[in-house]
C-alpha cells in the first residue's frame, strides 16, 4: 500500500530532537518494515502560518507541490502525524479529497477553549476541519480522547498505547561503564541520569524542580552525581543552577544522539526526571527498556508511561520533596531497585511494544484503504 505521509508540527527532517518527531520517524519506519511505501508527501510546518504573509505563501506553494507529488505517487491513503492549533493540517483534508483517498490523522489533538481567542481561533477552526475530514483518528494518549470525543464519533477513534521498539534500547554493562570511565565516575558511586533539552519551556521546568529537589537531599550522606543529557540555550542558567544548588555533582553531557542513550541508561542506577507537562515522555519507556527505575512526578502523561511501584516511582508535585525522598529511599534499598529494574524490560517488551501496535495500525489502515 501506498501512504501519503506528513506532519505538520515538524517535518521528519526537522534538526531538533523530541518526543513527537522520535514518534513520527517510528510510524514511517514500521510501516515501510511492513512492507507499505510511507513517504513523506511535504515538509511544510503549518505552526502559526496564518500569522504573516509568508506563512501563508509558503502554505499555498506547499499545497501545489504536495498535490503534484501526490499525483505522481498515487497513494492509497494519506496518513498525518500531529495536527492541532499551533500546526494544523491544511493540505491533507483537500489533496486526499481531490485524489478520492482516505484521510486519516495519528495524534489529533482538540482543544475547543483555542476558539475563544483571536491569536488562536484560525488554527483551532482549520484543525477542527482536519479533524471532521478524516475517516478515522488514531491516538496514543489516553488524555486526549475525552477531547477527540467532541469532535468524531467513537466509532472513528482508536487508542494505540505509546511505545517504543525493544530491541532499541536494551541495557548494555560494558557500555555503561565506559560511559562513567569517560566522566570519571567510580562504578560504586551512585549514579543518577536525567535527560531533556534545555531551552525556556516545561523541560527546564523540570530541570530546575530536579535541581532544587535534588538539594534537599544529605549530599554528605548519599554519595552521588547527576549526569544530564541535552544541551539548549538555556545550558548556561542550567550550569549556574547546578553550581548554586548542586556544587560539583552535576555533570553536563551535552547532547547525546538517540542511538547512543542506552549506554547511557545502562550507567545509570536510576533515571530521574520531574517530567512537568510531558504529554507522554519518550524518555521513560527508553529507561525503562535499559532496566533503569525511573523516578518521575505523578502527572501530566508519565502515569501512561511508567508502572508505579512497578518500574519506577511517581510521587506527588509538592514542590520537590517527595521526589527527593524517592531518589534517597532508591539510594538505600537496594532490593527495590533491583526489582524495579528488572520489571522494565518486560513492560515495554509485552505492554509498550511498538511492533504490536504498528501492526495493528497497519492492519487498520489497510481495511481503510481497501473499503473506500
Amino acid at each position: 500500500m501506498k501512504i501519503a505521509f506528513y506532519c505538520p508540527n515538524k517535518p521528519l527532517s526537522h534538526p531538533q530532537p523530541s518526543g513527537d518527531l522520535t514518534i513520527a520517524r517510528g510510524i514511517r519506519q514500521a510501516l515501510n518494515a511492513l512492507g507499505h511505501d510511507c513517504r513523506e508527501i511535504a515538509e511544510f510546518r503549518s505552526r502559526w502560518f496564518w500569522q504573516n504573509h509568508r506563512g501563508r505563501l509558503q502554505a499555498a506553494a506547499s499545497f501545489v507541490s504536495a498535490y503534484r507529488r501526490s499525483i505522481r505517487f498515487r497513494p492509497h491513503l494519506w496518513l498525518t502525524y500531529h495536527s492541532y492549533y499551533k500546526s494544523p493540517d491544511v493540505l491533507g483534508p483537500w489533496i486526499s479529497r481531490l485524489l478520492h483517498i482516505p484521510y486519516v490523522l495519528f495524534q489529533p489533538m482538540y482543544s475547543t477553549r483555542r476558539r475563544k481567542r483571536k491569536q488562536t481561533r484560525f488554527g483551532f477552526y482549520c484543525n477542527r476541519l482536519a479533524l471532521k475530514a478524516c475517516r478515522h483518528a488514531y491516538t496514543n494518549n489516553l488524555d486526549d480522547l475525552e477531547a477527540l470525543h467532541r469532535a468524531l464519533p467513537a466509532h472513528r477513534i482508536t487508542y494505540i498505547p505509546p511505545g517504543i521498539f525493544p530491541e532499541e534500547f536494551e541495557r548494555n554493562e560494558p557500555a555503561g561503564l565506559a560511559v562513567r570511565r569517560r566522566y570519571g565516575i567510580p562504578s560504586d558511586k551512585t549514579l543518577l541520569l536525567t535527560a531533556a533539552m534545555l531551552r525556556a519551556d516545561v523541560k527546564f521546568d523540570s530541570i530546575r524542580y530536579l535541581f532544587t529537589s535534588l538539594a534537599v537531599l544529605n549530599l554528605e550522606q548519599h554519595e552521588l552525581a547527576l549526569l544530564l543529557c541535552g544541551d539548549g540555550p538555556m545550558e548556561g542558567e542550567a550550569r549556574a543552577m547546578a553550581d548554586k544548588l548542586l556544587p560539583g555533582r552535576v555533570i553536563f553531557a551535552g547532547r547525546v544522539e538517540r542511538q547512543e542513550m542506552p549506554a547511557f541508561y545502562s550507567a545509570a542506577d536510576m533515571f530521574v526526571f520531574p517530567g512537568l507537562g510531558e504529554s507522554l515522555g519518550m524518555v521513560f519507556l527508553e529507561a525503562q527498556a535499559c532496566a533503569c527505575p525511573v523516578v518521575a512526578l505523578d502527572t501530566a502523561g508519565v502515569p501512561q508511561v511508567v508502572l508505579a511501584n512497578e518500574t519506577g516511582l511517581l510521587v506527588t508535585d509538592d514542590g520537590g520533596t517527595s521526589l527527593a525522598q524517592a531518589v534517597s529511599r532508591l539510594i538505600q534499598d537496594q532490593q527495590l531497585r533491583t526489582r524495579l529494574a528488572a520489571n522494565g524490560p518486560e513492560f515495554i517488551r509485552t505492554r509498550r511494544n511498538l511492533h504490536t501496535s504498528y501492526r495493528l495500525l497497519s492492519e487498520k489502515l489497510g481495511e481503510l484503504a481497501a473499503g473506500h
